[in-house]
């Protein structure tokens, strides 16, 4: 019996279909391989389940091609995951719940339980340290020695823009990341301590503020936690050539964070003339502008 199946609505493969057709992944002719590819991506993803064995079979071009196929229905599924948060979620979405969804749109095998449980235990740490802290500077001088002198954590300036330093799951790897990712990390750290801190979006760069009644200092994540008062911040503003409002040096709300975060990641594609990735960034742009 023919494995092909080319009607509109996938008709039911047995088990013995399945391998057949799988099997052909691997055949030299690729055109076989585009049509057999095109049949499997009708099924959508429960192929993942019938594709995951393969992953050890002994042909590497097998083995390419299942990977390959199950990373693409993985990623077609993560991004309407994340379509689907960006549209339904308010002005005050879970910032860190859409971060990891956005890393999962282009790394979908990550462990998310993983990189959560070490954000937990960066802010363990730091727990038991700031018990003595009594006043802002004592804070984040001991939040600053242990992320940037401790773990390692600074802006990528050799390769500012590369998409890595844009996902989360990446920028803990490689401790390194752009403005915005790194003071995404310091935010998740600072709440999970339950610490006064918030996202400035300053225009050509993203600081953090410690807000306390009597005081507020500002923290660029980028440049290993430097402290910077609000003139400083003026300052910049005025040399870069962006003026002074003050919505310059005020909170943004999580929504307005993450799309900050996917504009950025959408230029960086443009750039570097990928479509594909740029396109799909367009889409969670215009979900999040909504």
């Amino acid at each position: 019996m023919s494995v092909f199946v080319t009607s509109e609505t996938p008709a039911v493969l047995s088990e013995g279909q399945r391998t057949a057709l799988i099997s052909l992944l691997a055949d030299e002719d690729p055109y076989i391989y585009k049509s057999i590819r095109g049949t499997l991506l009708r099924y959508g993803h429960e192929v993942v389940g019938w594709l995951h064995p393969h992953l050890l079979s002994g042909d590497p071009v097998l083995r390419r091609r299942v990977q390959e196929i199950i990373q693409h229905l993985e990623r077609h599924e993560a991004d309407s995951r994340f379509l689907s948060f960006c549209m339904k979620q308010s002005e005050g979405l879970d910032v860190e719940m859409g971060s990891w969804l956005l890393a999962v749109t282009c790394y979908p095998d990550i462990n998310l339980t993983a990189y959560q449980a070490l954000l937990d235990s960066f802010a363990d740490t730091l727990r038991e340290r700031l018990l003595h802290a009594n006043n802002s500077s004592s804070v984040l001088e001991i939040i600053n020695h242990y992320l940037f002198n401790e773990l390692g954590f600074s802006g990528n300036e050799q390769n500012y823009y590369e998409p890595d330093n844009s996902y989360l799951n990446r920028v803990i790897d490689r401790r390194t990341g752009n403005p915005i990712s790194l003071c995404l990390v310091y935010l998740l750290i600072a709440r999970r301590l339950r610490l006064p801190i918030v996202g400035i979006g300053m225009p050509g760069h993203f600081l953090c503020r410690y807000q306390t009644p009597i005081s507020e200092t500002y923290i660029d994540a980028f440049n290993r936690g430097k402290v910077l008062t609000k003139a400083e911040c003026i300052k910049y503003l005025m040399q870069s050539g962006h003026g002074y409002l003050d919505g310059y040096l005020a909170p943004v709300s999580p929504r307005r964070m993450l799309l900050r975060a996917c504009t950025n990641l959408h230029q960086i594609y443009v750039d570097l003339e990928l479509p594909k990735e740029a396109a799909r960034l367009q889409r969670y742009i215009l979900a999040l502008s909504k």
